[in-house]
Protein backbone atom coordinates (compact mmCIF):
# COMPACT_ATOMS: atom_id res chain seq x y z
CA UNK A 1 0.00 0.00 0.00
CA UNK A 2 1.88 3.17 -0.70
CA UNK A 3 2.29 5.43 1.44
CA UNK A 4 0.85 9.18 1.86
CA UNK A 5 1.34 11.59 4.54
CA UNK A 6 -0.55 15.25 5.48
CA UNK A 7 -0.21 17.50 8.58
CA UNK A 8 -3.66 17.65 10.06
CA UNK A 9 -3.45 22.21 9.76
CA UNK A 10 -1.22 23.62 12.15
CA UNK A 11 0.74 22.32 14.73
CA UNK A 12 -1.38 22.48 18.18
CA UNK A 13 -0.13 23.60 21.76
CA UNK A 14 -1.08 21.16 24.34
CA UNK A 15 -2.69 22.45 27.59
CA UNK A 16 0.73 22.91 28.81
CA UNK A 17 2.04 25.07 25.72
CA UNK A 18 -0.91 27.25 26.23
CA UNK A 19 -0.09 27.78 29.76
CA UNK A 20 3.40 28.67 28.63
CA UNK A 21 2.17 31.24 26.49
CA UNK A 22 -0.71 32.62 29.27
CA UNK A 23 1.52 33.25 31.92
CA UNK A 24 4.30 34.94 29.58
CA UNK A 25 1.57 37.10 28.33
CA UNK A 26 0.54 38.34 31.63
CA UNK A 27 4.64 38.55 32.36
CA UNK A 28 4.40 41.34 29.58
CA UNK A 29 1.49 42.31 30.58
CA UNK A 30 3.65 43.47 34.01
CA UNK A 31 6.28 44.94 32.45
CA UNK A 32 4.53 47.48 30.69
CA UNK A 33 3.59 48.62 33.90
CA UNK A 34 6.77 48.48 36.35
CA UNK A 35 9.21 48.40 33.33
CA UNK A 36 11.63 45.45 35.07
CA UNK A 37 13.58 44.21 32.93
CA UNK A 38 13.82 40.66 34.80
CA UNK A 39 9.98 40.38 34.31
CA UNK A 40 10.33 41.10 30.33
CA UNK A 41 13.21 38.26 29.78
CA UNK A 42 10.93 35.85 31.80
CA UNK A 43 8.06 36.53 30.08
CA UNK A 44 10.06 36.29 26.58
CA UNK A 45 11.62 32.80 27.82
CA UNK A 46 8.11 31.98 28.16
CA UNK A 47 6.30 33.14 25.00
CA UNK A 48 9.40 31.86 22.89
CA UNK A 49 9.11 28.04 24.18
CA UNK A 50 6.12 27.13 23.00
CA UNK A 51 6.38 28.79 19.60
CA UNK A 52 9.88 26.43 19.38
CA UNK A 53 8.00 23.41 20.70
CA UNK A 54 5.60 24.34 17.69
CA UNK A 55 8.35 24.86 14.78
CA UNK A 56 10.17 21.30 15.89
CA UNK A 57 6.88 19.52 15.60
CA UNK A 58 5.98 20.89 12.09
CA UNK A 59 9.59 20.96 10.79
CA UNK A 60 10.20 17.15 10.73
CA UNK A 61 7.59 15.45 9.41
CA UNK A 62 6.77 11.88 9.67
CA UNK A 63 8.09 9.65 6.87
CA UNK A 64 6.17 6.25 7.57
CA UNK A 65 4.50 3.88 4.97
CA UNK A 66 1.37 1.62 6.85
CA UNK A 67 -0.02 -1.70 5.43
CA UNK A 68 -3.25 -3.23 6.61
CA UNK A 69 -4.95 -6.44 6.65
CA UNK A 70 -8.06 -8.04 8.08
CA UNK A 71 -7.78 -11.25 9.66
CA UNK A 72 -10.22 -12.60 8.56
CA UNK A 73 -10.98 -10.24 5.81
CA UNK A 74 -15.44 -10.92 5.63
CA UNK A 75 -16.61 -11.12 9.02
CA UNK A 76 -20.48 -11.52 10.13
CA UNK A 77 -22.20 -8.56 11.42
CA UNK A 78 -21.54 -9.14 15.86
CA UNK A 79 -18.18 -11.33 15.51
CA UNK A 80 -14.75 -9.88 15.36
CA UNK A 81 -12.03 -9.68 13.46
CA UNK A 82 -8.23 -8.63 13.93
CA UNK A 83 -6.37 -5.76 12.06
CA UNK A 84 -2.81 -5.75 11.78
CA UNK A 85 -1.12 -2.96 11.09
CA UNK A 86 2.34 -2.48 10.35
CA UNK A 87 3.92 1.18 10.31
CA UNK A 88 7.46 0.91 8.60
CA UNK A 89 9.90 4.53 9.19
CA UNK A 90 10.94 5.44 5.48
CA UNK A 91 13.27 8.41 6.62
CA UNK A 92 17.23 7.92 7.54
CA UNK A 93 17.05 9.00 11.42
CA UNK A 94 14.95 7.31 13.85
CA UNK A 95 11.32 7.85 15.19
CA UNK A 96 10.59 8.27 18.94
CA UNK A 97 8.12 9.63 20.88
CA UNK A 98 4.69 9.10 18.76
CA UNK A 99 1.46 8.14 19.09
CA UNK A 100 -0.86 6.54 16.98
CA UNK A 101 -4.77 6.14 16.67
CA UNK A 102 -6.41 4.22 14.28
CA UNK A 103 -9.55 5.93 12.08
CA UNK A 104 -12.24 4.14 10.58
CA UNK A 105 -15.91 5.08 9.09
CA UNK A 106 -19.23 5.50 11.54
CA UNK A 107 -19.80 1.88 13.41
CA UNK A 108 -16.41 0.62 14.10
CA UNK A 109 -15.11 1.19 17.10
CA UNK A 110 -11.30 2.23 17.07
CA UNK A 111 -8.65 2.64 20.00
CA UNK A 112 -7.95 5.67 21.19
CA UNK A 113 -4.55 7.06 20.97
CA UNK A 114 -1.60 4.32 21.81
CA UNK A 115 2.16 4.77 22.47
CA UNK A 116 3.86 4.14 18.99
CA UNK A 117 6.97 1.69 19.88
CA UNK A 118 10.37 3.35 18.89
CA UNK A 119 11.72 3.26 15.19
CA UNK A 120 15.13 3.15 13.75
CA UNK A 121 15.92 4.41 10.69
CA UNK A 122 15.33 2.86 6.87
CA UNK A 123 17.33 -0.22 6.48
CA UNK A 124 15.77 -1.91 3.59
CA UNK A 125 14.63 -5.30 2.91
CA UNK A 126 11.68 -6.96 4.18
CA UNK A 127 9.18 -5.08 6.77
CA UNK A 128 10.53 -7.05 9.91
CA UNK A 129 13.51 -5.63 10.82
CA UNK A 130 14.08 -2.24 13.30
CA UNK A 131 12.58 -0.11 11.05
CA UNK A 132 9.01 -1.41 11.34
CA UNK A 133 6.54 -2.46 14.09
CA UNK A 134 3.31 -4.53 13.90
CA UNK A 135 0.47 -3.41 15.66
CA UNK A 136 -2.82 -5.20 16.23
CA UNK A 137 -6.39 -4.53 17.53
CA UNK A 138 -10.14 -6.10 17.34
CA UNK A 139 -13.03 -4.86 15.36
CA UNK A 140 -16.47 -5.99 16.25
CA UNK A 141 -19.07 -4.38 14.08
CA UNK A 142 -22.49 -4.82 14.86
CA UNK A 143 -24.41 -4.45 11.35
CA UNK A 144 -23.57 -5.30 8.16
CA UNK A 145 -22.45 -3.37 5.53
CA UNK A 146 -18.91 -2.27 3.88
CA UNK A 147 -16.70 -0.17 6.44
CA UNK A 148 -13.54 1.93 5.18
CA UNK A 149 -11.17 0.96 7.82
CA UNK A 150 -8.36 3.40 8.58
CA UNK A 151 -6.04 5.62 7.34
CA UNK A 152 -3.59 5.80 10.21
CA UNK A 153 -2.99 9.09 12.52
CA UNK A 154 0.76 9.65 13.67
CA UNK A 155 0.93 12.34 16.38
CA UNK A 156 4.48 13.58 17.68
CA UNK A 157 4.76 15.99 21.06
CA UNK A 158 8.11 17.76 21.30
CA UNK A 159 10.38 16.63 24.08
CA UNK A 160 8.77 19.42 26.89
CA UNK A 161 4.63 18.19 25.76
CA UNK A 162 4.32 21.91 24.62
CA UNK A 163 2.91 20.66 21.24
CA UNK A 164 1.61 18.58 18.87
CA UNK A 165 1.43 18.04 15.68
CA UNK A 166 -0.48 14.69 13.33
CA UNK A 167 -0.22 13.24 9.75
CA UNK A 168 -2.55 10.78 8.14
CA UNK A 169 -0.50 7.73 6.58
CA UNK A 170 -1.27 4.93 4.77
CA UNK A 171 -4.41 4.21 2.60
CA UNK A 172 -8.09 3.01 4.02
CA UNK A 173 -9.28 -0.30 3.40
CA UNK A 174 -12.77 -1.42 3.07
CA UNK A 175 -13.99 -4.27 5.55
CA UNK A 176 -17.12 -6.68 4.71
CA UNK A 177 -19.46 -7.01 7.16
CA UNK A 178 -21.89 -9.52 6.04
CA UNK A 179 -25.73 -9.62 8.07
CA UNK A 180 -26.27 -12.50 10.07
CA UNK A 181 -28.09 -15.53 8.62
CA UNK A 182 -29.79 -17.41 11.16
CA UNK A 183 -30.03 -21.63 11.24
CA UNK A 184 -33.33 -22.85 10.01
CA UNK A 185 -35.11 -25.80 11.11
CA UNK A 186 -34.01 -28.54 8.43
CA UNK A 187 -37.69 -29.04 7.25
CA UNK A 188 -39.71 -28.00 4.24
CA UNK A 189 -37.62 -27.04 0.88
CA UNK A 190 -34.80 -30.03 2.60
CA UNK A 191 -37.03 -32.57 2.83
CA UNK A 192 -35.57 -34.50 -0.21
CA UNK A 193 -31.94 -33.89 1.05
CA UNK A 194 -31.06 -31.77 -1.61
CA UNK A 195 -31.69 -33.95 -4.72
CA UNK A 196 -34.84 -32.89 -5.49
CA UNK A 197 -38.22 -34.74 -6.25
CA UNK A 198 -37.44 -35.11 -9.95
CA UNK A 199 -34.31 -37.22 -9.04
CA UNK A 200 -36.21 -39.30 -6.72
CA UNK A 201 -38.73 -40.38 -9.32
CA UNK A 202 -35.90 -40.91 -11.79
CA UNK A 203 -34.33 -43.39 -9.60
CA UNK A 204 -37.29 -45.50 -9.31
CA UNK A 205 -38.01 -45.52 -12.70
CA UNK A 206 -34.64 -46.83 -13.24
CA UNK A 207 -32.13 -48.04 -10.61
CA UNK A 208 -28.83 -48.04 -12.73
CA UNK A 209 -29.74 -44.71 -13.94
CA UNK A 210 -26.67 -43.16 -11.90
CA UNK A 211 -24.35 -46.18 -12.82
CA UNK A 212 -24.71 -45.38 -16.58
CA UNK A 213 -23.69 -41.55 -16.31
CA UNK A 214 -20.92 -42.10 -13.67
CA UNK A 215 -17.47 -40.49 -14.16
CA UNK A 216 -14.81 -40.05 -11.92
CA UNK A 217 -14.18 -37.82 -9.35
CA UNK A 218 -12.81 -34.35 -9.45
CA UNK A 219 -11.09 -32.06 -6.96
CA UNK A 220 -14.03 -30.26 -5.50
CA UNK A 221 -17.10 -32.79 -6.13
CA UNK A 222 -19.38 -32.83 -2.74
CA UNK A 223 -18.89 -36.35 -1.98
CA UNK A 224 -22.66 -36.63 -1.23
CA UNK A 225 -22.51 -36.91 -4.89
CA UNK A 226 -19.97 -40.36 -4.90
CA UNK A 227 -21.86 -43.34 -6.21
CA UNK A 228 -20.55 -46.14 -4.09
CA UNK A 229 -21.69 -48.77 -6.45
CA UNK A 230 -20.18 -47.27 -9.68
CA UNK A 231 -16.66 -46.66 -7.23
CA UNK A 232 -16.55 -50.46 -5.88
CA UNK A 233 -17.00 -51.75 -9.44
CA UNK A 234 -14.34 -49.74 -11.10
CA UNK A 235 -11.66 -49.34 -8.49
CA UNK A 236 -12.00 -45.55 -7.90
CA UNK A 237 -14.29 -42.88 -6.79
CA UNK A 238 -17.30 -41.76 -8.95
CA UNK A 239 -19.76 -39.32 -8.63
CA UNK A 240 -22.62 -39.01 -10.38
CA UNK A 241 -22.80 -36.93 -13.72
CA UNK A 242 -26.65 -36.55 -13.84
CA UNK A 243 -26.83 -33.96 -11.24
CA UNK A 244 -26.75 -31.10 -13.05
CA UNK A 245 -29.97 -32.33 -14.54
CA UNK A 246 -31.88 -32.63 -11.99
CA UNK A 247 -30.16 -30.10 -9.50
CA UNK A 248 -33.16 -28.26 -7.63
CA UNK A 249 -33.52 -24.58 -7.85
CA UNK A 250 -35.27 -22.49 -5.58
CA UNK A 251 -35.87 -18.28 -5.84
CA UNK A 252 -35.68 -15.21 -3.64
CA UNK A 253 -37.63 -12.13 -4.13
CA UNK A 254 -36.18 -9.56 -2.38
CA UNK A 255 -37.48 -5.79 -2.06
CA UNK A 256 -34.83 -3.23 -2.31
CA UNK A 257 -37.16 -0.69 -4.57
CA UNK A 258 -39.40 -0.32 -1.44
CA UNK A 259 -41.73 1.84 -3.84
CA UNK A 260 -44.71 1.68 -1.49
CA UNK A 261 -42.96 4.15 0.51
CA UNK A 262 -43.64 7.78 -0.32
CA UNK A 263 -41.31 10.59 0.16
CA UNK A 264 -41.94 11.87 3.63
CA UNK A 265 -43.47 15.12 3.66
CA UNK A 266 -41.14 17.95 5.61
CA UNK A 267 -40.28 17.50 9.15
CA UNK A 268 -41.99 14.26 9.43
CA UNK A 269 -39.09 12.06 7.47
CA UNK A 270 -36.92 10.68 10.19
CA UNK A 271 -39.02 8.32 12.10
CA UNK A 272 -40.69 6.93 8.95
CA UNK A 273 -37.65 6.42 7.47
CA UNK A 274 -35.71 4.56 10.28
CA UNK A 275 -38.94 2.61 10.90
CA UNK A 276 -38.22 1.46 6.44
CA UNK A 277 -34.60 0.93 7.58
CA UNK A 278 -35.20 -1.26 10.25
CA UNK A 279 -37.70 -3.13 8.33
CA UNK A 280 -35.10 -3.36 5.61
CA UNK A 281 -31.86 -4.82 7.32
CA UNK A 282 -34.93 -7.69 9.21
CA UNK A 283 -35.20 -8.82 5.08
CA UNK A 284 -31.80 -8.46 4.33
CA UNK A 285 -31.25 -11.13 7.29
CA UNK A 286 -34.09 -13.22 6.66
CA UNK A 287 -32.87 -13.71 2.86
CA UNK A 288 -29.53 -14.22 4.05
CA UNK A 289 -30.85 -17.11 6.57
CA UNK A 290 -32.95 -18.47 3.74
CA UNK A 291 -30.86 -18.43 1.20
CA UNK A 292 -27.51 -20.12 2.69
CA UNK A 293 -30.54 -22.85 4.00
CA UNK A 294 -31.31 -23.16 0.52
CA UNK A 295 -27.81 -22.94 -0.62
CA UNK A 296 -26.80 -25.48 2.11
CA UNK A 297 -29.80 -28.25 1.23
CA UNK A 298 -27.81 -28.43 -2.36
CA UNK A 299 -29.99 -25.65 -4.20
CA UNK A 300 -29.62 -23.40 -7.31
CA UNK A 301 -30.92 -20.06 -5.94
CA UNK A 302 -31.98 -17.21 -8.18
CA UNK A 303 -31.89 -14.14 -6.41
CA UNK A 304 -34.55 -11.07 -7.96
CA UNK A 305 -34.91 -7.50 -7.12
CA UNK A 306 -37.36 -5.22 -7.10
CA UNK A 307 -35.34 -2.59 -7.78
CA UNK A 308 -32.33 -1.90 -10.64
CA UNK A 309 -29.89 -5.09 -9.65
CA UNK A 310 -26.96 -4.36 -7.20
CA UNK A 311 -26.13 -8.00 -6.64
CA UNK A 312 -25.60 -8.64 -10.32
CA UNK A 313 -24.73 -6.19 -13.66
CA UNK A 314 -27.26 -4.03 -14.93
CA UNK A 315 -29.43 -4.32 -18.51
CA UNK A 316 -30.02 -0.49 -18.85
CA UNK A 317 -33.74 -0.87 -18.31
CA UNK A 318 -33.77 1.19 -14.79
CA UNK A 319 -36.73 -0.16 -13.29
CA UNK A 320 -35.21 -3.55 -12.42
CA UNK A 321 -37.66 -5.77 -11.02
CA UNK A 322 -39.40 -8.75 -12.36
CA UNK A 323 -39.43 -7.37 -15.86
CA UNK A 324 -36.22 -5.92 -15.60
CA UNK A 325 -32.96 -6.40 -14.38
CA UNK A 326 -32.15 -10.44 -14.59
CA UNK A 327 -31.81 -12.86 -11.52
CA UNK A 328 -28.71 -13.30 -9.70
CA UNK A 329 -27.72 -17.06 -9.48
CA UNK A 330 -25.84 -18.97 -6.79
CA UNK A 331 -24.36 -22.21 -7.25
CA UNK A 332 -23.53 -24.43 -4.17
CA UNK A 333 -19.94 -24.29 -4.77
CA UNK A 334 -19.12 -20.54 -3.11
CA UNK A 335 -22.50 -19.84 -3.15
CA UNK A 336 -22.77 -18.86 -0.10
CA UNK A 337 -19.58 -16.59 0.40
CA UNK A 338 -20.64 -14.45 -2.60
CA UNK A 339 -24.31 -14.27 -1.42
CA UNK A 340 -23.31 -12.66 1.65
CA UNK A 341 -20.89 -10.76 0.76
CA UNK A 342 -23.08 -9.25 -1.54
CA UNK A 343 -25.95 -8.48 0.65
CA UNK A 344 -23.26 -6.83 2.47
CA UNK A 345 -23.77 -3.85 0.44
CA UNK A 346 -27.32 -3.83 -0.47
CA UNK A 347 -29.37 -1.10 0.52
CA UNK A 348 -32.62 0.21 -0.07
CA UNK A 349 -33.54 2.91 -3.06
CA UNK A 350 -34.73 6.51 -2.07
CA UNK A 351 -37.97 6.76 -2.74
CA UNK A 352 -38.95 9.28 -5.56
CA UNK A 353 -41.11 12.73 -4.77
CA UNK A 354 -44.38 12.60 -3.87
CA UNK A 355 -46.98 13.27 -6.26
CA UNK A 356 -44.24 12.41 -8.96
CA UNK A 357 -45.16 10.31 -11.97
CA UNK A 358 -47.08 6.96 -11.79
CA UNK A 359 -44.86 3.88 -11.93
CA UNK A 360 -43.84 2.82 -15.32
CA UNK A 361 -45.33 -0.05 -16.73
CA UNK A 362 -43.72 -3.47 -16.98
CA UNK A 363 -41.17 -4.14 -19.23
CA UNK A 364 -40.50 -6.53 -21.48
CA UNK A 365 -37.38 -9.56 -21.10
CA UNK A 366 -35.43 -9.25 -17.98
CA UNK A 367 -36.40 -11.87 -15.50
CA UNK A 368 -39.27 -14.00 -16.80
CA UNK A 369 -39.44 -17.28 -15.31
CA UNK A 370 -41.26 -20.41 -17.00
CA UNK A 371 -41.02 -23.34 -14.46
CA UNK A 372 -42.43 -23.63 -11.40
CA UNK A 373 -40.39 -23.51 -8.52
CA UNK A 374 -39.97 -23.14 -4.82
CA UNK A 375 -40.73 -19.05 -4.54
CA UNK A 376 -39.82 -16.84 -1.24
CA UNK A 377 -40.22 -13.26 -1.66
CA UNK A 378 -39.26 -10.98 1.17
CA UNK A 379 -41.33 -7.48 1.03
CA UNK A 380 -41.16 -4.68 2.91
CA UNK A 381 -43.44 -1.61 1.46
CA UNK A 382 -44.23 -3.00 -2.61
CA UNK A 383 -46.95 -0.83 -4.51
CA UNK A 384 -49.89 -1.50 -6.08
CA UNK A 385 -47.66 -2.40 -9.97
CA UNK A 386 -45.37 -4.89 -7.97
CA UNK A 387 -47.85 -6.79 -6.06
CA UNK A 388 -49.50 -7.22 -9.86
CA UNK A 389 -46.51 -8.75 -11.02
CA UNK A 390 -46.26 -10.91 -8.04
CA UNK A 391 -49.76 -11.96 -8.29
CA UNK A 392 -48.63 -13.37 -12.10
CA UNK A 393 -45.71 -15.38 -10.33
CA UNK A 394 -47.93 -16.79 -8.34
CA UNK A 395 -48.58 -19.28 -11.17
CA UNK A 396 -44.85 -20.11 -11.24
CA UNK A 397 -44.40 -21.03 -8.10
CA UNK A 398 -44.76 -24.08 -5.75
CA UNK A 399 -44.79 -23.39 -3.28
CA UNK A 400 -45.53 -19.10 -3.31
CA UNK A 401 -44.19 -17.67 0.42
CA UNK A 402 -44.07 -13.90 0.70
CA UNK A 403 -42.31 -12.74 3.80
CA UNK A 404 -44.76 -9.50 5.24
CA UNK A 405 -42.52 -6.80 7.17
CA UNK A 406 -44.74 -5.12 9.49
CA UNK A 407 -44.41 -2.24 6.84
CA UNK A 408 -46.54 -3.59 4.37
CA UNK A 409 -49.83 -2.19 3.82
CA UNK A 410 -53.16 -4.87 4.76
CA UNK A 411 -54.47 -3.95 1.12
CA UNK A 412 -51.41 -5.45 -0.62
CA UNK A 413 -50.78 -8.64 1.65
CA UNK A 414 -54.85 -9.25 0.76
CA UNK A 415 -53.50 -9.16 -3.20
CA UNK A 416 -51.14 -11.03 -2.98
CA UNK A 417 -53.12 -13.79 -0.69
CA UNK A 418 -56.07 -13.73 -2.81
CA UNK A 419 -53.63 -14.68 -6.11
CA UNK A 420 -52.72 -17.69 -3.96
CA UNK A 421 -49.47 -16.34 -1.91
CA UNK A 422 -48.93 -18.09 1.49
CA UNK A 423 -47.69 -14.78 3.63
CA UNK A 424 -46.17 -15.02 6.59
CA UNK A 425 -45.76 -12.11 9.22
CA UNK A 426 -42.16 -11.33 10.10
CA UNK A 427 -41.30 -8.60 12.85
CA UNK A 428 -37.90 -8.77 13.74
CA UNK A 429 -34.77 -11.18 12.85
CA UNK A 430 -36.49 -13.06 16.32
CA UNK A 431 -38.93 -14.12 14.00
CA UNK A 432 -37.17 -15.68 11.56
CA UNK A 433 -37.23 -19.54 12.45
CA UNK A 434 -40.40 -19.24 13.31
CA UNK A 435 -41.63 -17.78 9.97
CA UNK A 436 -39.64 -20.45 7.99
CA UNK A 437 -41.12 -23.25 10.13
CA UNK A 438 -44.91 -21.25 8.87
CA UNK A 439 -43.71 -21.15 4.67
CA UNK A 440 -42.44 -25.45 5.32
CA UNK A 441 -45.83 -25.85 6.20
CA UNK A 442 -47.15 -24.57 2.77
CA UNK A 443 -44.05 -26.46 1.30
CA UNK A 444 -45.47 -29.62 2.55
CA UNK A 445 -48.79 -28.93 1.24
CA UNK A 446 -47.35 -28.37 -2.43
CA UNK A 447 -45.25 -31.84 -1.93
CA UNK A 448 -48.73 -33.53 -0.93
CA UNK A 449 -50.61 -32.37 -3.75
CA UNK A 450 -47.80 -33.00 -6.03
CA UNK A 451 -47.56 -36.53 -5.34
CA UNK A 452 -51.35 -36.81 -5.48
CA UNK A 453 -51.01 -35.57 -8.96
CA UNK A 454 -47.83 -36.93 -10.08
CA UNK A 455 -46.49 -33.48 -11.01
CA UNK A 456 -43.19 -31.98 -9.66
CA UNK A 457 -43.72 -28.66 -7.33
Amino acid sequence: MSASRRPLWFPRLTLRGGAFLGVGALFLVQYLFTGRRDILFVACLLLLVPVTAAAYVAIRPVAVKVSRTFRPSVVEAGRGTIVTLIVRNLSARPLYGLRWRDTGAPGLTTPGALVLPGLDRFEGGRDNGADAVRLEYSLAPRHRGIYSSGPLRLERYDPFGLASSEWTVGEPLDLVVTPTATPLSGTGLTGAGGDGDARERLRHLNHNSDELIAREYRPGDPLRRVNWPATARHGEIMVRQEEHRSNPVARIVLDTALRGRPAPPPGQGPDRRFRHDQAFEVAVELVASVGVHLLDAGFRLDLVELGPSQLGSRTGTGRGGLRGDPAVEFQEAGGMRLLLEGLAGVVPLEPGPAGGAPPAPALSGGYAPQLPLPTFAVLVDIDEQDAAELAALGAAARPAVAFNLDTMRPAVIETLRAAGWRCVPVRAARDIPAAWLDAARAQGAAQGAAAFTGREP
